[in-house]
């Protein structure tokens, strides 16, 4: 089971529901982690993703973390790869060691500089562009070096309000294109609060000839200070009125707060499912509870997901 490619998981008529978990830093987080691995295991998800810290960061943590997670959980885990920072060498390395793990997906980043790097200077990487990331991981692929013939499933980024760096919506598109054609297999979006935009974006793929998967990124708001936090960390993310007038009203009350933030992401997953999305992909800052009542109040059991 936890072999399984993307094309494999993707194969089926029913929306995929998938979570996203980055590497912990001490002892007490990765036991914190595991507790929700354990309680969100439980579900079934048809895959687990895991990050990539800024400049290949958290590199080992990374693929400890994978590792543990295909071995406990026995769900298919993707890594995240990035590029930045990184020889064409070490990238081999680590797929070499992925594959030999029997890891079957990658999602191909571009990434982001160190952050004790604010001038980091690009120009002597090895990858300027996530598409020639996605380049590489087919040409290992057609190396026949996976134990799978297909070799790795390749996914990409997709930006339903707009890559930061990208304000040219068209050339955004072609980009995207550009992974799409060098081999990615489905597209993960960065979180959104509006389905509109992923709807748009939906329509603009299909515009530009793009009809891989597009699994829909979801991160429910669980405290204002998060929310902010989030606001700076994926920049030019769109809060809707509605969103905001919900919370406005509560605003001192933090549970209540929880409560307006899961219930408008379960409004949102309902709408998306109903509009027959790929997949689900929730962004869970390595907690539970949010993730667990949005499966509840979208009528999920723990063997329907």
């Amino acid at each position: 089971m936890n072999q399984m490619h993307i094309h494999d998981i993707l194969k089926s008529s029913e929306p995929t529901f998938s979570f996203e978990f980055f590497p912990p830093r001490s002892e007490q987080a990765a036991n914190d982690l595991y507790d929700v691995i354990s309680e969100l295991g439980r579900f079934n998800p048809s895959l687990v993703s895991v990050t990539y810290g800024a400049g290949g960061a958290t590199r080992e943590l990374t693929h400890d973390l994978v590792i543990r997670i295909k071995e406990t959980m026995h769900v298919p885990p993707v890594p995240h790869l990035t590029c930045i920072g990184h020889t064409e060498a070490e990238i081999d390395e680590i797929l070499v060691r992925y594959a030999e793990a029997g890891v079957g997906n990658i999602l191909a980043l571009r990434g982001d500089p160190p952050r004790d790097q604010p001038d980091y200077d690009r120009s002597n990487d090895d990858f300027k562009y996530a598409s020639e990331l996605v380049t590489f991981i087919k040409k290992f692929n057609e190396s026949g070096r996976h134990p799978d013939p297909r070799g790795f499933g390749i996914g990409v980024a997709g930006f339903p309000e707009g890559h930061p760096a990208t304000p040219n919506r068209v050339k955004e598109m072609e980009f995207l294109r550009e992974k799409v054609d060098a081999g990615a297999d489905y597209i993960c979006t960065q979180m959104f609060f509006d389905n509109h935009d992923f709807f748009d974006y939906r329509e603009r793929c299909e515009l530009a000839g793009i009809t891989i998967p597009i699994i829909a990124g979801i991160m429910p708001v669980t405290s204002l200070k998060g929310m902010n936090f989030m606001a700076g960390l994926a920049e030019g993310a769109h809060y809707p009125a509605k969103l905001m007038r919900a919370l406005q009203r509560v605003a001192g009350d933090e549970a209540a707060v929880e409560r307006v933030g899961i219930h408008y992401s379960s409004q949102q997953c309902l709408e998306l499912i109903d509009a027959g999305v790929a997949g689900i992909h929730f962004y869970t800052l390595n907690k539970s509870k949010a993730t667990m009542e949005i499966y509840s109040n979208l009528g999920l059991s723990i063997s329907q997901s």
